[in-house]
């Protein structure tokens, strides 16, 4: 399950990028598939190492182009051990809402990012999460929850205050709000959550036609997550084939 739209993020095979506060990996599996020369940074040592057997599986099974490289870092997300623009591309999924000084972690992202790289931001939209906020306490009150609740505008005035121009923005995921919210009302073990939970299997599995147009309808009116992309200004320089 994707959250940045590649069509409005475009990675070209040899583009160093980073998975910013990578979890489970997804986008880094994605950004391999497409060629890119990926690192996935995260804090949390078991997510880092299932992400490695997954690169590693993708690489013998040939799910990703010769010569594209995948590696994981153990990382702060507050001190990147990058050099100043390290990365064309910079995906930071689900990963700002979790930390205190999110100002900071914005600044090392472009602090990373070459001049004319490009970043994809995405956190929880803020009226479906005040709603899971509302309904459990235990939804973000526990070591390493979420810490904010933001709105659209603090994402792009914060964005933009570390030099980055904020391009464009759009929702996704709107089928998983009434999940959240479900769990949050009566608990995930419960019959409406796990009734709900099967839909969403169901969707990502087969991806029918019915559920992702009402996904795509909905999405502006009651998507969980907001999705801000943004650009560093000046000359980006491709890597040579050479240097990839």
């Amino acid at each position: 399950m994707l959250t940045v739209d590649f069509d409005q993020f475009p990675i070209a095979p040899g583009d160093r990028v980073l998975d910013l506060g990578c979890g489970g990996g997804r986008h880094a599996f994605e950004l391999y598939r497409r060629g890119a020369d990926v690192v996935a940074l995260d804090r949390d040592l078991g997510e880092l190492e299932a992400v490695e057997r997954m690169f590693r599986a993708m690489r013998a099974d040939g799910e990703a182009p010769s010569g594209a490289i995948a590696q994981t870092v153990q990382g702060d997300v507050l001190a990147l051990p990058f050099p100043d623009g390290a990365f064309d591309a910079i995906i930071a999924a689900e990963v700002l809402e979790h930390i205190p000084d999110d100002r900071a972690a914005m600044a090392e992202i472009a602090r990373v990012l070459k001049p004319g790289g490009r970043a994809a931001v995405t956190v929880p939209r803020w009226w479906p999460e005040k709603v899971n906020w509302a309904l459990s306490r235990e939804y973000h009150d526990i070591p390493g929850g979420h810490v904010r609740i933001y709105k659209g505008d603090e994402v792009t005035a914060r964005l933009t205050a570390t030099g980055l121009t904020v391009r464009g923005e759009h929702h996704a995921h709107a089928l998983h709000s009434p999940y959240w919210w479900l769990n949050c009302a009566f608990g995930r073990e419960s019959l409406p959550s796990r009734t709900w939970h099967r839909l969403l299997v169901w969707d990502i599995i087969k991806a029918p036609t019915l559920t992702r147009t009402a996904e795509r309808w909905l999405n502006p009116l009651m998507g969980k997550s907001l999705v801000v992309y943004a650009d560093k200004p000046g000359a980006h320089r491709r890597r040579s084939s050479a240097a990839a």
